[in-house]
């Protein structure tokens, strides 16, 4: 299933000539967002740059479900909720990083370096109430071409605008040990439960997220507890309003019916008899 979604956007910085680059059709130049590739795999023999500047090969993480995500690193926009919003869940899932699930950040800009991703790195780890295996969180760098096939793979479509800027979207993506594509999650505000049910998923190789949606509606996340509650409210509100919309569809018919119609098939039924 493919889904085009428009999603948050923002102006980040960078310029660089894309050589390169597989060639993209004109009509994907111009859309900025995200073509879901559901089920669709990711190239797992790309090498890139971790923060401790160790050159290192995508399936070498991949022995576990991966935590996907692009940024990049001197982002004035959604990057920096972005990476908030991350650091945020994995300080309050029960899954342990490193150990249950490896996580990627990689820069969309080819020109910046392992150095500026140690920097930023420091930071975000510093603001955790979790202590995290550092290398279970790879703060990472490439090239034009592996940045290239990876937001392909991934359907994450960006432009480069012309005062050296980037709009992109804010989105992370769960894939499984094969380099399948489980799951997208957009925004920058992620729930604990949705993360956890995504890596499961795409544990067990699997895709699709309508049994979460259904869960997220019909429960509400409780912060201090870490815990969902049943939404009553929320679920018998929905029932209301369906037992509404049935009488009213119920009432509009039968003022559709005819009264002398129904006096016709009375005189037939007492002529017959």
């Amino acid at each position: 299933m493919t889904l085009s979604l428009l999603v948050t956007t923002a102006s980040d910085i960078t310029t660089n000539n894309a050589t390169d680059s597989p060639q993209v059709p004109e009509a994907d130049k111009e859309f900025i967002g995200i073509k879901e590739n559901l089920g669709g795999y990711i190239p797992l023999d790309r090498w890139l740059i971790d923060d401790q500047g160790r050159k290192y090969q995508l399936k070498e993480l991949f022995d576990k479900p991966v935590l996907f995500s692009f940024v990049y690193y001197r982002c004035p926009g959604i990057c920096s909720p972005l990476l908030a919003g991350k650091s945020r869940v994995l300080e309050s899932i029960d899954t342990v990083p490193g150990i249950d699930f490896n996580v990627i950040t990689l820069s969309i800009d080819p020109k910046e370096d392992h150095v500026l991703a140690a920097e930023k790195k420091a930071n975000y780890l510093s603001d955790l109430k979790r202590n995290i295996d550092p290398d279970a969180w790879r703060w990472s760098v490439g090239d034009q071409e592996t940045i290239d096939l990876l937001t392909s793979a991934f359907g994450w479509k960006y432009k480069r605008t012309d005062d050296g800027h980037f709009t992109h979207s804010g989105s992370l993506m769960a894939v499984s040990p094969s380099g399948k594509i489980a799951r997208y999650l957009y925004g920058d505000k992620f729930l604990p439960f949705d993360v956890k049910m995504s890596l499961a998923e795409a544990a067990e190789e699997k895709t699709g997220p309508t049994v979460a949606k259904l869960l997220k509606y019909c429960f509400s996340y409780d912060p201090e507890g870490r815990k969902y509650v049943f939404n009553i409210l929320r679920v018998v509100g929905t029932l209301l309003l369906l037992w509404i919309v049935g009488i009213f569809l119920f009432v509009s018919r039968a003022k559709k019916v005819n009264p002398l119609d129904r006096f016709e098939d009375d005189e037939e039924e007492g002529g017959n008899s």
